[in-house]
């Protein structure tokens, strides 16, 4: 079903439920592994999912369609994570170093991570390559991960972050830069 089909339905009170079912099932997992690979634990992702969908829950009437359904919804799961990690280093008044090392300690203990959808050969690649992740910013690594992992384009990513395409294109490829250097380095 189209992401128009889905607002149509969503917009008539009788199949509102129903619209809403569906886009979940739809976006739910990428939703849920595009905010894995910032907050890496499982828990804390399962939570901003949620939190994503019920904010999409409310806002989804206001919707009006200046962008793709998905990248308002990837936006508002953007904004989710960044504030997330912004709150819990407030909240432990950690300088993002700590942050790194709780998320590096989080995604060494978390198999199901690294195995997600790779060869089990190379989870030492993988994790390796996870962990030259977390040495990142969090916005590089946020379009590292979006541009790389879930193949989004510059002008996708742009409305999700509301970055400009040209400063998306220098953050990944300093992203790139700093995960070869890291990469190189072990």
């Amino acid at each position: 079903m189209t992401d128009e089909e889905l607002l149509q339905k969503y917009r008539d009170p009788q199949s509102r439920n129903y619209a809403f079912n569906l886009l979940i099932r739809q976006y739910q997992q990428k939703i849920y592994w595009h905010i894995r690979k910032m907050v890496i634990d499982h828990d804390d992702a399962d939570d901003l999912t949620q939190e994503t969908f019920i904010k999409v829950w409310n806002s989804l009437e206001n919707f009006r369609g200046d962008s793709q359904l998905y990248t308002w919804i990837y936006r508002i799961a953007t904004n989710e994570c960044l504030n997330f990690l912004n709150k819990k280093r407030r909240r432990f008044f950690l300088p993002i170093g700590d942050v790194e090392g709780e998320l590096l300690e989080k995604l060494e203990s978390n198999s199901d991570f690294v195995t997600s959808g790779a060869d089990p050969s190379g989870d030492e690649i993988q994790l390796t390559l996870q962990k030259a992740l977390l040495k990142l910013p969090e916005k590089q690594r946020l379009v590292f991960n979006m541009k790389y992992f879930d193949d989004m384009k510059y002008e996708e990513i742009s409305e999700i972050t509301g970055t400009s395409v040209g400063a998306l294109k220098a953050s990944y490829h300093l992203a790139v830069k700093k995960i070869e250097e890291y990469l190189n380095g072990n």
